[in-house]
């Protein structure tokens, strides 16, 4: 597992803001234990927060007409995870965010972000380039999903997110490689079989 930071510790380490300014800031913000299953989103509310991984590990997904899920994101430590077109622009969310263990989060309201960037420019600066990471890594989210073989998917999927693995069932690591969990079966095993050979 990832070693964990409190937020404030995140954004010292990121942001060229006073140290003691940012732990002022933060404490401002609301910072909740989250049982594993509960939700932090529903789909059909409005998505008033962004949230910051302390502790844990959340996953955002939807599901199909068929009652199928399907996760875009897994949000392990240090991740921030926030469903953008609800927050943005104040539509009904098409998604869910769920605790897939017990988590400690800090909520972020889309105001106080827009106040804090608009009293200190380096916090604009920085929360920009967490939004293009954001559109950057859809982007190549998109592009596997087109174009890479399921053992491509997989193999990216292990260099993004090596430790939640091993915390996650397998059906929910194939939810988000879009394949069945046969065949992620079949791709660990055929992996696992190269690997043996070399």
């Amino acid at each position: 597992m990832l070693n964990n930071l409190r937020l404030a510790d995140y954004l010292i380490a990121h942001v060229p803001i006073d140290p003691d300014i940012i732990r002022q800031i933060v404490d401002s913000q609301k910072t909740a234990p989250v049982s594993k299953g509960e939700y932090l989103l529903m789909q059909g509310e409005i998505c008033r927060h962004s949230f910051f991984v302390e502790k844990g590990l959340l996953r955002y997904y939807s599901i199909d007409s068929k009652g199928k899920e399907h996760i875009l994101q897994f949000a392990p430590e240090n991740w921030f995870v926030v469903d953008r077109e609800s927050a943005y622009f104040g539509k009904p969310s098409q998604y869910f965010i769920q605790a897939l263990e017990d988590s400690t989060v800090v909520m972020l309201d889309e105001q106080f972000i827009s106040e804090l960037g608009a009293s200190y420019p380096a916090f604009t600066a920085f929360n920009n380039k967490l939004l293009h990471n954001h559109i950057r890594h859809l982007q190549n989210r998109v592009n596997q999903l087109l174009s890479f073989t399921a053992g491509e998917r997989y193999l990216q999927f292990i260099e993004l997110y090596p430790d939640v693995l091993l915390r996650v069932p397998q059906t929910m690591v194939a939810s988000y490689l879009g394949i069945t969990p046969e065949s992620l079966s079949r791709v660990r095993k055929e992996l696992s079989q190269k690997h043996s050979a070399q």
